[in-house]
């Protein structure tokens, strides 16, 4: 199927980050790093709308030497965001770097700094590649490559924990668990024993004795690594992740896969893997109406495939000049937005007749599947002679 798309062009602005405040509020995050390139780090505010058009309504220049914000995250009252920014390299190695920083806009559209916190060791490599809110809003997690923290909101108030095996990629709220995808496993933390109501308010759970989900078998034997966990936005049963496969151990030259498998989180069983790509995978992300599953490739390719079936719904093979960096439906799920390090960001409009993947359609399937299953345990009976 074909849609519209338009690319957008932002001069001197490398995009590494994105998230959404509302249908048509869309905060970008980007820039030259640390490096000395001249190229400014930057956060800024852009106005888009179902035609496509992308308008820049502020922006906020970030302190010398500081990083280019990495990740990015909305509050799910749509009231604040925050990003991964590290502070100036002198900062981070005595122990001062503020990277977790929670901002706002102002009703004249004004991007405002709130508050900030430090999560991370004193590794200037080390930066906020993590960030996620809990389903309420009363959490957020927030890693680096091996320290998790997680943070009470607005307090932020943390508790932390060291990763030993592997590095974080990603990590992922429903009600009651955390999930920490890693290089090499899933971590379950049960976040089941939180306070209720006001007691809630302020209160610092643990990150203690996680369940650890080793990584699906890949076909043809193939390994890989985590990259990607999501929760379904309407079920917790419901669990994505994506591997990319690692070169064989006996140096003979492969070509790298992307593999995405959809998960039943009670008990923990991989119910269906299918290859999205031949080259890696770079970004992902899951439409709030729980319809669609977004990807981009290294090859700088941009897919959709449908939630439950994981069947292909339509493919852009060229959204930018180098992979994309960062990949997020609008709160409607009528628009998908690409960025990437090329100075480009493309606009994708979803159809509305995209897939067949209503909640009725989803249902019938369910009945479909349970009835085969029934139907399957009746035939054993019968030739069993106990029915």
């Amino acid at each position: 199927m074909r849609t519209r798309h338009t690319a957008h062009s932002t001069p001197g602005f490398p995009v590494y980050s994105a998230t959404f405040l509302s249908p048509g509020e869309l905060i970008l995050g980007g820039g030259g790093g640390t490096s000395k390139t001249g190229i400014k780090n930057k956060l800024r505010l852009y106005h888009v709308d179902e035609y496509l058009t992308l308008k820049l309504a502020d922006e906020l220049e970030l302190e010398n030497g500081e990083d280019a914000p990495m990740s990015m995250a909305t509050h799910p009252t749509g009231s604040s965001f925050v990003c991964g920014i590290n502070s100036t390299e002198d900062k981070v190695k005595q122990g001062e770097n503020l990277n977790c920083r929670v901002y706002g806009v102002s009703d004249d559209d004004k991007i405002e700094f709130i508050s900030s916190v430090g999560t991370l060791s004193k590794d200037p490599e080390d930066f906020q590649r993590v960030t996620v809110f809990s389903p309420d809003g009363a959490y957020m997690a927030v890693a680096g490559n091996k320290e998790l923290s997680l943070l009470t909101v607005p307090e932020l108030a943390s508790t932390s924990t060291h990763i030993d095996r592997g590095e974080i990629y990603d990590a992922a709220f429903s009600e009651t668990m955390l999930v920490v995808a890693t290089t090499v496993n899933l971590l379950v933390y049960n976040l089941s024993g939180s306070k209720k109501g006001k007691e809630k308010e302020g209160a610092v759970l643990t990150l203690e004795n996680p369940s650890i989900i080793e990584p699906p078998k890949l076909p043809g034997e193939e390994t890989g690594t985590f990259r990607v966990a999501k929760f379904h936005p309407h079920s917790s049963r419901i669990f994505y992740t994506v591997m990319n496969t690692t070169p064989a151990r006996d140096g003979k030259p492969t070509q790298r896969k992307a593999y995405l498998t959809r998960w039943n989180t009670d008990g923990w069983k991989a119910e269906r893997t299918r290859k999205v790509g031949t080259k890696g995978l770079t970004v992902f992300d899951l439409s709030d109406n729980g319809k669609w599953i977004a990807y981009g490739l290294s090859d700088c390719s941009v897919g959709l495939l449908d939630a439950f079936t994981l069947a292909p719904l339509l493919s852009i093979l060229k959204t930018h000049e180098f992979p994309p960096t960062v990949l997020k439906f609008n709160p409607t799920s009528r628009l998908l937005i690409s960025g990437s390090a090329d100075n480009t960001v493309r606009l994708i409009a979803i159809p509305e007749e995209l897939g067949d993947s209503s909640p009725w359609s989803y249902a019938l399937m369910i009945i479909l599947a349970l009835f085969l299953a029934l139907f399957a345990v009746a035939v054993q009976l019968y030739m069993r002679g106990n029915i």
